[in-house]
């Protein structure tokens, strides 16, 4: 695979690079820009908070249905994606909220303490297509592996889940009772 062409055929990397389209840069550097914009604490609105997982939740699809649409596993592909994202959700959506986190129910901001895991995930979503593209270019027949297929449909399930279930901790924020303290008091 591309790794092991890449390891043994350091050059081909360079190849690849030349052959990969000018926009794929661009989509990379304002991915980045917006996980680095994840590293500093900040207020975002309710309806910005709600948005963040859907959309990379809608880039992981993406990738899913582009790299196996017309393969026989896209049945699998989706039910390997459904589950790596509810097994994602399921463990981190109970957690508390980062330590620090808090809600403004006035201005309906919430106050996100910085972290890299969001820069993480978004280029873990962003890689993970580009090198799933690269290497259905070089051997299509990796769309019909179901070992392939099941891998990475799960790993972009992976991604979803946990943009899915980061969020929700903080949402429960704003869903506490308006005596409630809106400050999470622990750091998960």
């Amino acid at each position: 695979m591309l790794i092991q062409l890449v390891a043994n055929h350091p050059e081909a990397l360079v190849t690849i690079v030349k052959n990969t389209p000018t926009w794929v840069f661009g989509l990379f550097a304002a991915l980045a820009a917006l996980g680095l914009s994840q590293v500093r604490t900040r207020d975002v609105s309710a309806v910005r908070m709600a948005i963040m997982p859907v959309a990379m939740s809608g880039l992981s699809l993406w990738g899913t249905i582009s790299a196996f649409s017309a393969s026989p596993m896209f049945g699998y592909v989706l039910l390997a994606w459904a589950a790596g994202a509810a097994l994602m959700f399921g463990l981190l959506a109970p957690l508390a909220p980062q330590a620090g986190a808090s809600y403004n129910s006035t201005t309906r901001t919430f106050n996100v303490p910085g972290s890299l895991v969001p820069m993480v995930l978004i280029m873990g979503i962003f890689l993970t297509k580009y090198i799933v593209g690269v290497e259905l270019a070089m051997q299509p027949g990796l769309a019909h592996d179901g070992q392939y297929t099941l891998v990475v449909g799960g790993l972009y399930g992976v991604f979803s889940g946990t943009f899915a279930g980061r969020a929700a901790r903080l949402w429960r924020l704003a869903l506490r009772p308006a005596g409630a303290a809106s400050t999470a008091a622990f750091n998960a």
